[in-house]
């Protein structure tokens, strides 16, 4: 096993020709595609791996610097690729990690056949005619909450991300996740996702992108969705879920897994 493989906890799982790459979001780690694999293994060669800083993750390996920007977190994705000699995938990437897969894609698109977008957003705070969700007050407030009580702040932050209360069990399993995060780790990697702006690269993207949202999402409004399909540089294909929440394939995985291995299977120059 090499460092990357070792540092990101990779799992290869299936036999299939095709391969799918699955990138979970801030706050999970790849348990988080549980109900998903099931349905591909059979068909596909699945990639499964934790994103840096994320509770299973060695938090020694975890490079202050080197995350302060999603490029970063980018070269690891095609770092894993080069070193299980990958050399084309299907990339599902989670919030922020369908960011993440843009620009992987733009660095490599030799490496990438599709992009599966599942509730990303290029960036998170309003703008002039771009409507984000925040405005920066509500970042600083967040970040304030991270540094000093993290438990806490972890404890408010769940529920309102998932769509339920405390008690759901699936609140309680995103907030397991949250909380092995270690805190100064944690508020780095908010800061980063929440601070960016990728929106000027959209158009340098040239492989086809299939972009997933649900109806109600605490984190990213329906409008970002429609943003990234007019601004991408590729084909793009756009479906809004019916689900609550920012992690639907956690907590609607009856209708999202439908809808994900749908785009996975689905590709729009030949259905153009």
């Amino acid at each position: 096993m090499g460092i990357i493989e070792e540092a990101h906890n990779i799992r290869v799982l299936g036999t299939g020709e095709r391969v799918i790459v699955l990138a979970h979001g801030f706050g999970t780690d790849q348990s988080v595609w549980k109900n998903l694999v099931p349905h591909l293994v059979n068909d596909y060669r699945v990639i499964l791996f934790d994103k840096m800083g994320a509770g299973p993750t060695n938090p020694d390996y975890f490079d202050f610097d080197r995350y302060s920007t999603l490029e970063g977190y980018a070269y690891d994705v095609i770092a894993i690729l080069e070193e299980l000699q990958i050399v084309s995938c299907i990339f599902v990437g989670h919030s922020v990690s369908a960011m993440i897969g843009i620009l992987a894609s733009i660095t490599r698109p030799d490496l990438f056949s599709k992009l599966v977008l599942l509730c990303g957003s290029p960036r998170y705070l309003n703008d002039v005619d771009y409507h984000g969700g925040f405005e920066q007050e509500d970042f600083n407030q967040l970040y304030d909450a991270v540094a000093s009580n993290f438990k806490s702040w972890c404890s408010g932050y769940a529920p309102l991300v998932v769509g339920g209360d405390m008690d759901s069990v699936i609140v309680q399993e995103f907030s397991r996740t949250l909380f092995n995060i270690r805190p100064d780790i944690a508020h780095c990697v908010v800061q980063t996702i929440f601070q960016i702006d990728i929106r000027h690269v959209l158009g340098h993207v040239s492989v086809p992108c299939h972009i997933l949202q649900s109806s109600k999402d605490f984190a990213v409004p329906m409008e970002v969705a429609d943003y990234l399909h007019t601004h991408l540089g590729s084909a793009s294909t756009v479906e809004v879920m019916p689900t609550d929440g920012h992690l639907p394939h956690l907590s609607s995985p009856e209708i999202v897994n439908p809808v994900l291995l749908r785009h996975i299977r689905f590709d729009i120059e030949d259905n153009s």
